[in-house]
């Protein structure tokens, strides 16, 4: 009886476990031969972007809900100067930043010995020269004064436009690297008052007349085709230097997230974006 019993056991034993083996479900499987989804979903990834207001978050803002897609959270950070978005990719607080155009990124880079790299150019923002005091260039008296932007590269391009327009004469061989000290000529003994780009339009009723990049133009409601005395020509033969980039390090640039945003940025439907909000105010160089 007791081997019967050990019999019987067995084959309960050897019955389970042919069940569990036929039971068994190979990876992405449900019972029944359905598919399940897959164990292990795809990680949403966050990057974060500096930009200033007017247009660059308006610009990563219209791009959100498509990278949200693909997988990549874009979280915006704006900033009204043109430091700290640099300052803070440079030190891993950023991911990227979207501000500057390539000049300023390479006169910041060899002025604090940072590695940072363009990903993607953008769009061109001509920068203009507006008054509230005259409606001519002619109407400038002499010693009018000049307000201009204090950092790299948008003081310099301020004076070859001035140049441009016969205000002043620089030196041979400068552009937009010109500083007050390449002034060969000043007829009109003009005054330039040098201060950070974006106080600049709250000092148009303290000067005779004030360059104004376009980002901050927009912020405060100037229309740069309409309201600037004298704007840049987009087509200027070191314009390729003033397209606006998106910047990264050189260990994240070729990161899956931001190839994306650099792919969204330069996208049909952000062309058309630029176009129909600025009306020519900014340029799209894609």
């Amino acid at each position: 009886m007791k081997k019967v019993w050990l019999s019987l056991v067995a084959l309960v034993l050897m019955a389970a476990l042919v069940a569990c083996g036929t039971k068994q479900n190979t990876p992405g499987q449900a019972s029944g031969g359905e598919s399940s989804p897959p164990s292990e979903t795809q990680q949403e990834v966050t990057l974060k972007v500096g930009a200033t207001p007017v247009p660059h978050a308006e610009i990563l803002n219209a791009v959100k809900d498509a990278l949200a897609k693909e997988g990549v959270k874009l979280e915006i950070l704006e900033f009204n100067d043109y430091v700290q978005p640099n300052v803070q990719v440079y030190e891993k607080q950023l991911d990227a930043n979207f501000f500057q155009h390539t000049a300023y990124l390479e006169q910041f880079n060899k002025e604090r010995s940072y590695d940072l790299v363009k990903v993607t150019g953008v769009h061109i923002e001509p920068i203009g020269v507006y008054s509230k005091k005259v409606k001519g260039l002619d109407e400038l008296k002499e010693g009018a004064k000049i307000a201009i932007p204090n950092d790299p590269t948008n003081g310099g391009r301020t004076l070859s436009l001035l140049a441009k327009h016969g205000l002043i004469k620089l030196k041979e061989g400068v552009d937009v690297d010109a500083t007050v000290g390449d002034i060969e000529q000043n007829n009109k003994k003009l005054e330039f008052v040098e201060l950070e780009a974006a106080t600049l339009p709250r000092a148009l009723d303290e000067v005779d007349a004030a360059a104004i990049n376009t980002n901050y133009a927009l912020t405060v409601g100037l229309v740069p085709n309409e309201d600037a005395l004298i704007i840049e020509d987009k087509d200027s033969p070191y314009a390729d230097r003033l397209v606006n980039i998106l910047a990264a390090r050189p260990d994240n640039k070729d990161s899956d997230a931001i190839q994306k945003l650099a792919k969204a940025l330069n996208s049909p439907e952000v062309k058309k974006f630029v176009e129909e909000k600025y009306k020519g105010a900014v340029v799209p160089t894609f």
